[in-house]
């Protein structure tokens, strides 16, 4: 399990647009399993839409792309790569997504070869399918993208 702590070590992500809280589950490599709690507090939420929040959807394929960004590093530790989010496919949003609720990100790996990966990403709440895409990243020095 990851804390935000760990998980910044990780990714290059910070607020306001870090959007995992915990990392439940990782296989490097292989896939991992996210959380994200959603509070009205959140920056998004005053301005999509200020009479009913919900979580906008380029938000949900973010958050995908951010566990999947920590699946595909091979590395168990810190290290020099960073996941680089670079194409999405087959993007199909299942729900709405409110404050108060829990957004679980799950991410497998589903191919990968040198440097680039492709991954299936879903995001529940609960046992509700709320958003799903394949994502695709390469993964680069840190030296190549003057991390």
């Amino acid at each position: 399990m990851l804390d935000v702590l760990d998980i910044q070590r990780r990714i290059p992500h910070r607020f306001p647009f870090l959007m995992v809280d915990r990392i439940l589950e990782l296989e490097p490599g292989s896939r991992a399993v996210g959380l994200k709690n959603l509070t009205i507090n959140e920056q998004f939420f005053s301005g999509h839409y200020p009479h009913r929040p919900i979580m906008p959807g380029v938000l949900m394929l973010e958050a995908m792309a951010q566990v999947g960004g920590l699946a595909v590093i091979q590395d168990t530790v810190e290290s020099d790569k960073v996941p680089l989010f670079t194409g999405i496919d087959k993007a199909r949003f299942r729900r709405v997504v409110v404050p108060g609720d829990q957004l679980r990100i799950e991410v497998e790996v589903i191919q990968a070869r040198r440097n680039l990966a492709k991954c299936q990403g879903r995001c529940y709440v609960g046992d509700e399918l709320a958003a799903e895409a394949e994502l695709m990243f390469v993964v680069a020095s840190a030296e190549q993208v003057g991390k």
